[in-house]
């Protein structure tokens, strides 16, 4: 199995682009602002050069591990710690690859990534930050529909 780099990159920009949609304040950013208790101060006060940079890198990190999630041929190592003969697993490699790389496969498999992984996460964290309902549905909408669209991407784009 071999990545797919460009799908990786494409992917990993998908957070800064719905970022600048979802946090823009025709959308959610003014109620993200005041449950996430965000003024206008802080925002101006923050090095947006550094922010960006990190969390374009942080994107790329998790359009990588999402190659784990919604590409299963991935699990055929994982599950053997890649002890399978080169026969074995060309064998099963013939039968089953491409079976579930479809962009919807990928979405289904992200958008549960979203529910079952970033909601929990974001959820504890911001119960223990004292932040409302709000603030976890807005961050765990917007983890959800970005993992959506990067399993989208990473499973359907086959190169």
């Amino acid at each position: 199995m071999d990545f797919n780099y460009l799908a990786i990159v494409v992917a990993a920009v998908v957070p800064v682009v719905l970022g600048f949609i979802w946090y823009n304040p025709k959308v959610f950013g003014v109620a993200w602002m005041r449950a996430a208790e965000m003024t206008e101060a802080k925002i101006k006060g923050g090095n947006m050069a550094i922010i960006f940079s990190v969390s374009l890198v942080l994107s790329v990190m998790l359009a990588f591990f999402t190659n784990y999630l919604v590409i299963h041929e991935f699990g055929v190592y994982g599950l053997t710690g890649g002890h399978l003969d080169a026969a074995t697993t060309q064998a099963f490699l013939d039968e089953f690859e491409g079976t579930w790389r479809t962009y919807k496969h990928g979405a289904l498999h992200g958008a549960m990534a979203g529910i079952m992984f970033a909601l929990p996460v974001i959820g504890i964290n911001a119960l223990f930050e004292r932040k409302n309902f709000k603030y976890i549905l807005i961050n765990a909408g917007y983890w959800t529909i970005c993992l959506t669209i990067m399993g989208s991407i990473i499973s359907g784009w086959i190169a």
